[in-house]
């Protein structure tokens, strides 16, 4: 009761001082934006009105009249009657009356007629005037004689409108800036104002928190919300939560569902009547295994629950395996087509440079039997003994594909001649998914045989919308063993010995062939375990998986 009573202070402290953090961080950065922009305004503004005020000066008709007589002089102008001249009064009284730093009128040799300094009159002026006599208006911060300043350059015009000087006028920067120091005042209250309402608005919300929570804090809702938690991260997977002392807390639909549980909320998880390999993963030492339950087979990953150093019990996260190599044979048949369209692609382009050669050797006759013979055989000639029974578009370019593969292991692909198709097929997915394992699998076991050559021979025929596959190989057999049982499967994932990838096949594969078979009323079965003429003999059954072919009117002979 102490520890409780005394987190909540430790807890609300440490709130407090991170929401004050918080808000003093958003305070800074706003007030530094407010900052930026605000100098940038009197710079704006101290621009503006250097800008207006060359502007106005130099469209002054005295100005204008005196700068274009001393321009068009010869002779360079005389500083002793410009100090004392009209020139130097303008500007002086322009200067006085906005408080310009300056105020500079120049011929267009850039030589100063008036300028606060009357002994600098006659010197050419410090910075660039050349672009200003160009006839263009420059608003820019320099340093000149006077220093650093907001200065403003207009060309002085005569009559004919040509540039005959310019004049300048510039602000000292302190005193543009002599607005900020008040402005810098109201940004620190308006901040340390927002910090006392953020402080109080904190206040306001935790008591209504405690309220509405009944006085429990956060790390308290953590523990109560922590099975729910559980669930919602496993939606698509089985989810079961197992406290500190093996009593079940949580178990979803899907974990029910693969683990074959009723009800097994509030029991001991050791009196679920699961199987060992389950067990084993939760209590014992594996954090990740694979289990059979139900002829599926199930990816099991427990992950301990610990908060503040203690243990406070397990989930066991489900997931059904299949599914993933279901995607992984659909994938696996992506590739598969892939790799038969390159092929094609590539025969192809070599058949089109034999008949372009033939054509450009002017053997037009040759060149039209070749591709006669082309039309008849098709784009490739794929590796396979009697793919030409194969009237599936699809089918043909699988195995074509699969016989490719083959080949590069030293395994030749064959069509049964009692091969017979009439129709087309409806379902090239599962199709894909059965044949291609079944093919696979009898590549491995001819590769690993010890018969020579090594060959695989499949057999498709139609009954009505099904299709029948039979899939025969050179190697050793089965034997004793069935992959295709579950026990199989899971030996292969890790839990026992890997009988099913070492004698036929490729870890849960079969069995997942079997559930795809199963889905529309097929199957998947072993007609010959193998013997002294052939290894392993598999068939598949896909019903509605062929689309018949529909039969042509018949037509009428003519008188």
């Amino acid at each position: 009761m102490s520890r409780t009573t005394t987190s909540r202070p430790r807890f609300a402290t440490r709130a407090l001082l991170l929401h004050l953090a918080t808000v003093a961080l958003v305070v800074a950065l706003c007030t530094g934006v407010y900052l930026a922009v605000a100098v940038q305004q009197l710079r704006a503004e101290a621009e503006s009105t250097a800008l207006g005020i060359a502007r106005t000066l130099a469209e002054d008709p005295q100005v204008r009249a005196e700068v274009a007589l001393i321009s068009a002089a010869n002779d360079a102008p005389d500083v002793e009657s410009l100090r004392d001249g009209d020139l130097q009064r303008i500007a002086m009284d322009v200067s006085a009356r906005t408080g310009a730093l300056f105020v500079v009128i120049t011929d267009e040799d850039g030589i100063r007629l008036a300028h606060p300094i009357s002994s600098r009159i006659g010197e050419v002026v410090s910075t660039p005037f050349e672009e200003v006599l160009e006839g263009n208006e420059i608003v820019d911060w320099q340093t000149g004689t006077l220093g650093e300043s907001a200065r403003a350059k207009v060309p002085v015009r005569d009559d004919a409108g040509t540039p005959v000087g310019e004049i300048s006028v510039g602000f000292e920067r302190t005193g543009v800036f002599d607005d900020l120091p008040p402005l810098l005042a109201v940004i620190g209250l308006t901040a340390l104002g927002a910090l006392a309402l953020a402080g109080l608005a904190f206040l306001l919300l935790r008591r209504r928190w405690e309220r509405l929570t009944l006085g429990v804090q956060p790390e308290e809702l953590v523990a109560f919300v922590q099975n729910q938690t559980a669930v919602l991260n496993g939606v698509d997977d089985g989810v079961l939560a197992v406290d500190a002392a093996g009593i079940v807390r949580v178990s979803n639909d899907a974990a029910d569902r693969m683990l074959g549980l009723d009800a097994p909320v509030g029991r001991p998880f050791t009196d679920l009547g699961l199987p060992a390999s389950v067990l084993e993963t939760v209590t014992g030492d594996r954090s990740r295994s694979s289990a059979v339950v139900d002829d599926r087979v199930l990816y099991l990953d427990s992950r301990p629950v610990v908060r503040d150093g203690r243990a406070l019990g397990d989930v066991l996260i489900v997931r059904d395996r299949t599914d993933l190599i279901a995607l992984t044979e659909r994938l696996e048949t992506v590739r598969t087509m892939t790799a038969a369209l390159r092929v094609q692609r590539h025969e192809f382009a070599n058949r089109m440079h034999v008949a372009a050669g033939l054509i450009d050797a002017e053997r037009v006759d040759d060149a039209r039997a070749f591709l006669g013979e082309l039309v008849e055989r098709g784009s490739v000639a794929f590796p396979v003994a009697g793919l030409d029974l194969l009237g599936d578009p699809f089918l043909h370019s699988f195995l074509g594909a699969k016989g490719v593969e083959a080949g590069e292991r030293g395994v030749a692909l064959r069509i049964a001649d009692e091969t017979q198709l009439i129709g087309s097929v409806a379902a090239p997915e599962d199709v894909a998914a059965v044949l291609g394992n079944l093919v696979d699998n009898a590549v491995t076991a001819a590769v690993s045989g010890q018969r020579s050559p090594r060959w695989v021979e499949v057999a498709v025929l139609g009954d009505g919308d099904a299709l029948v596959v039979t899939v025969s190989d050179s190697g050793a057999g089965l034997g004793d063993i069935d992959p295709l049982s579950p026990r199989a499967a899971a030996d292969d994932t890790g839990t026992g010995t890997a009988t099913d990838a070492a004698v036929h096949g490729h870890g849960i594969g079969l069995p997942l062939a079997r559930e795809i078979a199963r889905r529309n009323g097929g199957e998947l079965w072993i007609i010959d375990p193998g013997g002294a003429q052939h290894g392993a003999v598999f068939a598949a059954r896909l019903n509605g998986a062929v689309s018949p072919v529909a039969t042509p009117p018949a037509q009428k002979e003519n008188p």
